[in-house]
């Protein structure tokens, strides 16, 4: 439970902040709001037209986990926006031990105009919210990753005409990224097929939050079948930071090869980083077929898109 702030001058209470933990914290109008502005974001930068939405605003991040592309973007767009990032990694932070989460929380809420947490549990992230007077963004924790989820369905918005005509197929674990997507695909309309090995496919509470939002997803142990006509086909590593090697064993048979894309005639998506070789061959990532730069480059699109809005 947030602590109390403070009533505004006319003595009403203000409006406590808006934390998105993972994709259906927005609302499905708001979850096609910020694509749609993620989309004038990637435009404008291509036309090389400013857009200093967040002038003086700062983004605190607090990151727990070790990152490249998160980093990388969540700070280029601050400064895009006119505003600024201070980056507190692993070494610099009291994550997970020393002070209190909720002192922390308060204490940064003073400092910055919205939080990015990147941390392992997702319990840590919930408390943070609770006791920030500031948004609080999920830059991923082991149960979700939004922020991942809005540039692959914006990467599928800007390669196909029509979303309710899209049909994917995510292969390999029942992860963090598989839980925001499997969530945002149904948010976005888009017809989406989550195939794992048997014992590594998501939770049934992740299942039922996709059905309360649009349509569950297709649940299947079947490789095959789960790529057979479909127009995409995602993937991420088998193995998460932290998780043991033997997990690996599992996965036998499930890696996306070019003859895999062939057969389906189907795009390839994956978050990155990958290991080439386990869950996608080089030639399949390299291929004409893949779609991951541009997946990877919409991560700084949605990433304005979503602190301005929460800004607004």
């Amino acid at each position: 439970m947030s602590t109390p702030t403070p009533d505004a001058p006319n003595g009403s209470s203000p409006e406590p902040p808006r934390h998105v933990l993972d994709v259906d914290d927005l609302s499905v109008e708001t979850f096609h709001d910020v694509l749609d502005e993620a989309a004038n974001y990637e435009h404008m930068l291509a036309a090389g037209n400013p857009h200093r939405d967040l002038p003086e605003h700062t983004l605190g991040m607090l990151f727990e986990k070790p990152s490249t592309r998160t980093r990388m973007s969540f700070e280029t767009g601050m400064t895009q926006l006119g505003g600024h990032a201070v980056f507190l990694g692993p070494d610099a932070t009291h994550l997970g031990h020393g002070e209190p989460l909720k002192d922390t929380a308060r204490a940064l809420s003073g400092y910055a105009d919205a939080l990015a947490i990147r941390t392992f549990d997702h319990a840590s992230l919930e408390t943070i919210a609770a006791y920030a007077d500031v948004p609080v963004v999920n830059a991923l924790t082991d149960d979700a990753h939004p922020c991942q989820a809005l540039a692959d369905v914006l990467t599928l918005k800007q390669t196909f005409d029509d979303l309710a005509d899209v049909s994917v197929a995510w292969v390999g674990d029942g992860n963090n990224v598989a839980a925001s997507f499997a969530v945002a695909c149904a948010m976005a309309g888009v017809d989406c097929t989550i195939a794992t090995p048997d014992g590594h496919g998501l939770p049934d509470s992740v299942l039922e939050r996709a059905a309360a939002v649009g349509s569950a997803p297709t649940v299947t142990t079947d490789f095959e079948a789960a790529i057979s006509d479909v127009d995409v086909v995602e993937t991420d590593v088998w193995v998460s930071m932290g998780e043991a090697d033997e997990k690996r064993e599992a996965f036998d048979g499930w890696t996306v090869t070019e003859d895999v894309l062939e057969a389906a005639d189907a795009k390839f998506m994956h978050c990155l980083p990958a290991n080439r070789g386990e869950e996608v061959t080089d030639a399949a990532i390299e291929s004409e077929r893949s779609l991951v730069w541009q997946q990877a480059e919409n991560r700084l699109h949605v990433q304005k898109a979503l602190l301005v809005e929460l800004l607004s």
